[in-house]
């Protein structure tokens, strides 16, 4: 597909109602020794984005500094603080759920530790049962597996503690990664209603797994992480979701405000950027630009643009300067937009056309971007408002997760391995 008929195309489905937007609204970010690591879903930024150190932009499927074999399988995104990596993973079809920790160094499996668990649920090919991506504050590690609950885990692989939940009933698995925020780690889950566990947000102390806060949802399906952001004047947990986008107050629990838009299906992490907050769903359905603040329904008062097609369904988006790219995996077309504005800037494929073919998240490094699909094959764009495809990496395998980057090394998990590239 040629890209001046693309434009064509976004140019008569793309609405864009600029509007201001308080520049002071962010991401609450991981600051002081762990924005060193990778120690969250999308890395300390929450968005993917790599603001120091110097990280090769070309491999092969040989490069790796070293590589090893992960047992089990799972999407899970490694994680890493200090000199360890983390990530979980499940054997068969969920009959054993493990958490694991890797040196650094070389690669070598330093613990696994096993799950208790009685039963599973049924879980999409492509979700499957350790997707969630663990998050760390260096003194524990935390892990959701589902209907299994929230778990925490020291540096050696204890279970310090478990926050069982019930039957999740969610038609591809439950997923989502979770959230630490202050004292306490945020989860949600939504899930078919009537059942053991219907959907919920909730907020668990981080010391003992206990209760702080948990509000039922009306949502049945959804697999997306939630953002923490601060509006300059408060605090607000954001999740997109089944519909509609919802802001909590992070220490209640209390809904503040909803905007209504998205479709059935919503996985991609918000991002926050510009004042704004960018909310993609469908599986090629609208993105929204949404003020966040105020109180009650804000769909009306509230979204600065939107894009009604072309959306992610399954990687989130990633803001470099003042654009926003976004991977569209039904067809392997890459949309970008003025961040603030709505404007579309250009589009262009990223490799051949294929339908669901992009799970991994985009992360940017420098002035360029990397966009990985599932066969594993990684498109370095060049950051600008002209699309110049630098490079297409090959790992050589399936690769679903995304990566993590510390200290000028890769570590990518694959369909069987983890590695780490220099």
């Amino acid at each position: 597909m040629k890209r001046a008929w693309l434009l064509v195309i976004c140019a008569a489905f793309a609405c864009a109602v600029a509007a201001a937007a308080p520049a002071d609204v962010r991401m609450i970010e991981v600051v002081g020794e762990g924005a060193k690591y990778w120690p969250r879903w999308r890395g300390p930024s929450g968005q993917g984005n790599v603001t120091s150190g110097q990280y090769t932009d070309t491999w092969t499927a040989k490069a790796d500094l070293w590589k090893v074999t992960v047992p089990g399988r799972g999407n899970s995104s490694p994680i890493v603080w200090g000199d360890r990596i983390f990530l979980t993973t499940a054997y068969g079809n969920g009959e054993k759920l493990s958490m694991l920790a890797y040196s650094r160094a070389d690669g070598k499996k330093l613990w696994e530790t096993n799950l208790p668990q009685g039963g599973n649920e049924y879980a999409h090919y492509k979700n499957g049962y350790a997707s969630a991506t663990p998050a760390t504050d260096g003194q524990l590690v935390f892990a959701s597996f589902g209907s299994h609950g929230l778990y925490a885990f020291d540096l050696n692989g204890k279970i310090v503690w478990q926050h069982k939940f019930g039957l999740i009933n969610n038609y591809h698995g439950p997923a989502g990664s979770p959230v630490i925020y202050k004292d306490r780690v945020f989860i949600y889950q939504d899930a078919e209603p009537g059942r053991d566990q219907s959907a919920f947000v909730g907020a668990y102390d981080k010391a003992t797994g206990k209760t702080i806060w948990q509000v039922a949802r009306r949502e049945s399906v959804g697999w997306g992480t939630a953002v923490v952001i601060n509006t300059g004047e408060r605090d607000e947990l954001i999740v997109s979701s089944q519909y509609r986008v919802a802001a909590y107050d992070p220490d209640t629990g209390k809904e503040l405000w909803t905007v209504r838009g998205n479709t059935y299906e919503v996985i991609p992490t918000p991002v926050v950027a510009h004042g704004l907050i960018f909310a993609s769903s469908g599986r090629a359905g609208p993105t929204i630009a949404i003020r966040p603040g105020g109180s009650g329904d804000v769909t009306s008062t509230h979204v600065a643009w939107s894009s009604p097609r072309g959306s992610p369904f399954v990687p989130s988006g990633i803001v470099v300067g003042d654009l926003l790219y976004l991977i569209n995996d039904m067809n392997s077309v890459l949309t970008v937009y003025e961040a603030p504005t709505g404007k579309l800037v250009y589009q262009d494929r990223l490799g051949v056309a294929m339908r669901e073919g992009f799970s991994a998240s985009p992360v940017n490094v420098g002035d360029k971007i990397f966009f990985t699909n599932d066969e594993g094959q990684t498109f370095v764009v060049q950051a600008g408002r002209q699309f110049k495809l630098l490079h297409v990496n090959e790992l050589g395998e399936q690769t679903l997760a995304s990566p993590a980057l510390v200290d000028g090394t890769w570590y990518w998990r694959t369909a069987t391995t983890l590695r780490a590239i220099r």
